[in-house]
C-alpha cells in the first residue's frame, strides 16, 4: 500500500516528498554509475519537491531509445531520486533513494524484497552473478 514519505539530501537544502509502497520491494545495481552511488531505490509516485528545486543538479545520459536523469544536490551532492526511460526495463521510471528517506523505518524499509539488477551488462531483470559488494 502507497505512504507518502519524506526525504531531504545531506545539508537539509533539498526536501521532498514521494509516495511509495516499501512491501513492492526495492532495487539496486551494478551499472556504474549505481556502483559509485551505492544505489539503493524504490520505484515512487506523485514526487513534490517541497523545498530546494533551484538547488537540484542533474546528471544525465542519453542513448537510443533511452535516458537517465540522476537528480542530486548541488550542495551537498547526495542523489535524491532519478527518472528516465529504460526501454529493457519497462520504459518510463522515477525512482528515490530510499537511504534520503527521513520517515522510514529500517522494518519498513525491508518489508520487501531486495532486487538485484545487472544494469552493467544491460540485463535489467536479471539479478548479476555476485551481489555481496551491492
Amino acid at each position: 500500500m502507497n505512504k507518502t514519505y519524506h526525504g531531504s539530501c545531506h545539508c537539509g537544502t533539498v526536501k521532498y516528498q514521494a509516495d511509495l509502497d516499501l512491501a513492492q520491494g526495492t532495487g539496486k545495481c551494478n551499472c556504474t554509475y549505481c556502483l559509485k552511488i551505492r544505489n539503493w531505490s524504490a520505484r515512487a509516485g506523485n514526487l513534490k519537491i517541497l523545498q530546494g528545486q533551484d538547488a537540484l543538479a542533474d546528471y544525465g545520459k542519453e542513448w537510443p531509445g533511452g535516458n537517465l536523469h540522476h537528480r542530486f544536490c548541488g550542495k551537498c551532492g547526495v542523489t535524491l531520486y532519478t527518472h528516465g526511460h529504460i526501454p529493457e526495463a519497462g520504459g518510463d521510471f522515477l525512482s528515490v533513494q530510499v537511504n534520503t528517506l527521513d520517515d522510514a523505518s529500517v522494518d519498513e524499509l525491508m518489508s520487501g524484497p531486495v532486487r538485484h539488477s545487472d544494469g552493467r551488462n544491460d540485463n535489467w531483470m536479471n539479478p548479476p552473478t555476485d551481489i555481496r559488494h551491492l
